[in-house]
């Protein structure tokens, strides 16, 4: 497999500081910001070559103007296996995000960062019709594909299943659910299902909810962004979850 660029503050020093293999820092010549001197000081001390360029040069390397003045070339990310992260959880409650075919680099990095920071110990997501991890999700994402496992699964049913069986409750977000998302109890083992942009959760996946949740809406607008909506359930569940 080809080596990746990595761009942008957050996403290369998430990737300085964990396990993925870097091969060369590229950093832009004028650069003055100090994030930048700190990434290359990182770079040096794990005995990665720093590489100075004029800021089209970093342009052309990202494919991308917002690389924030630097570029790292990495190995391929590597997605976690669901029966591994099973068996390493220890004795905790499981707290799991499961995105059904969301499409949109964006918000796929949106939510791996949202659920980052809720506390979810890991994202699944579908092989098929569905974004994958690429340097623009990873941007996006602020570093958080690092941070918390990403798991890719052939049958995301399945997976739903052997969730079942080490003791979660499903519960998938749904507009036209009669409970909302403040009614529900999101304590002991818990997956949320978050579906994708147009259509919303998938059927044969709907059908594996044990609880379907609305979020109530309070003006003119009928519907919310794939990623808010991630959000706002995700947080909703840690505050709950980390009441007595």
């Amino acid at each position: 497999m080809k080596p990746e660029l990595l761009f942008g503050i957050n996403p290369v020093r998430e990737a300085l500081r964990g396990n993925r293999r870097a091969f060369e820092l590229f950093v832009q010549a004028t650069a003055t910001d100090q994030r930048i001197a700190k990434l290359a000081s990182l770079a040096e001390e794990k005995g990665i070559p720093v590489r100075r360029r004029e800021r089209a040069d970093l342009e052309r390397l990202a494919n991308n103007p917002h690389h924030q003045g630097v570029v790292l070339l990495v190995a391929p990310f590597v997605y976690a296996e669901l029966e591994e992260f099973l068996g390493n959880r220890g004795e905790s409650e499981l707290f799991v995000l499961l995105l059904d075919s969301i499409q949109d680099p964006q918000n796929l990095g949106a939510l791996i960062r949202s659920a980052a920071c809720a506390g979810v110990q890991a994202v699944i997501i579908p092989k098929d019709r569905a974004c994958g991890v690429t340097p623009v999700v990873e941007k996006a994402s602020a570093g958080a594909v690092e941070t918390v496992p990403l798991i890719q699964v052939t049958n995301l049913v399945q997976a739903i299943e052997r969730l079942k069986q080490a003791g979660c409750w499903v519960f998938g977000l749904a507009g036209e659910a009669k409970q909302d998302i403040y009614q529900a109890d999101y304590r002991g083992h818990l997956a949320l299902v978050v579906g994708n942009e147009g259509e919303g959760i998938r059927p044969l996946v709907r059908k594996q909810c044990d609880l379907l949740l609305s979020i109530p809406h309070y003006g003119g607008v009928a519907s919310l962004n794939a990623s808010v909506a991630g959000a706002i359930v995700l947080f909703e569940a840690a505050r709950k979850r980390s009441m007595p």
